[in-house]
């Protein structure tokens, strides 16, 4: 192993070059060994295996601005009394007997497919959460169609005509958080288009958007606050129906006395529609002056 050992000079760490079978090889027949027992022989005498691990983060130079500036927006709204929510899509999950990750006490295990082919599914399921913090409530709009800037939007206009309104009756404003990509993020037209002709002008509701810095949706509430609990509530449970996703959902509670509500819709969202410039600039929407791509207020049209 002289010639096959690389380490620290400085600590004990120390590992090698070559592979098990080519080291087993090189023993020839005088010191017969398997590459199982080379294994057993260099972790006893210190070698160590070693994994990637996940410590480069990729970070907006506004990372630090940009989350000053989405609390302060955050609190004053509180303060006002006016609506917060945070928003995003939930990993997009197949119906049918599907593993589903986690383990749960039972006598006997679900029998589940062996491959998680689209063909095998009964269809598809994109849940899109909206997480009120001021009441410790969670809405879930499950589509089966397509994540889109319109099925964004559809979900939150749900929320506030189902639940919304009735919370926050006296409230001209509402604050989105959302993640800086995806259907909802800060660069698709469509996306600011949909806010203004399918919530802003037929609810006369204005509607702020804060954007999180790119590699920092970890932090948005919605992860942890209402995801979090629904994939511990059905873990290691295929979910075979749409029903029964839905009743998972509709069941999903912490000690924090969480609520969740839920609805499945089955309107076909089209995707690769375009937003021409002159929609764009037809748009009420006014920049902030921190961060103007991530901070945004879209008010009603006016008549």
């Amino acid at each position: 192993m002289t010639d096959a050992t690389a380490g620290d000079p400085c600590s004990a760490l120390k590992w090698k070059r070559k592979s098990l079978r080519r080291l087993s090889g090189a023993l020839g027949d005088k010191h017969p060994a398997s590459p199982p027992t080379v294994a057993r022989l260099l972790s006893a005498r210190d070698y160590s295996l070693k994994v990637n691990r996940k410590q480069l983060a990729v970070s907006s130079p506004h990372r630090d601005e940009q989350f000053v500036y989405l609390q302060a927006q955050r609190d004053a709204f509180l303060e006002r009394g006016w609506p917060v929510i945070y928003v995003d899509t939930k990993k997009r999950e197949l119906i049918g007997l599907f593993k589903n990750a986690g383990a749960i006490w039972c006598r006997d295990p679900h029998r589940v497919n062996v491959y998680d082919f689209r063909s095998l599914a009964k269809g598809i399921a994109i849940p899109y959460g909206i997480y009120d913090a001021t009441h410790n409530a969670g809405f879930v709009y499950v589509g089966t169609s397509s994540d889109t800037s319109e099925f964004a939007v559809a979900a939150i206009r749900w929320w506030w005509q189902t639940d919304g309104c009735k919370d926050y009756p006296e409230a001209p404003e509402l604050l989105i958080l959302a993640d800086g990509g995806g259907s909802n993020g800060y660069r698709p037209r469509l996306w600011k288009y949909a806010l203004q002709t399918q919530l802003v002008n037929p609810t006369g509701l204005s509607v702020t958007v804060c954007h999180y810095p790119k590699g920092a949706s970890k932090w948005n509430w919605v992860e942890h606050r209402l995801f979090g609990p629904i994939s511990v509530n059905w873990a290691g449970v295929p979910l075979e129906t749409y029903r029964q996703m839905l009743k998972f959902l509709d069941h999903t509670t912490t000690q924090q006395g969480l609520i969740v509500k839920s609805i499945l819709t089955k309107k076909k969202y089209a995707t690769g529609i375009k937003v021409s410039d002159e929609q764009m600039a037809a748009l009420q929407l006014t920049k902030h002056d921190t961060l103007s791509e991530w901070n945004y207020t879209i008010r009603p049209t006016l008549q």
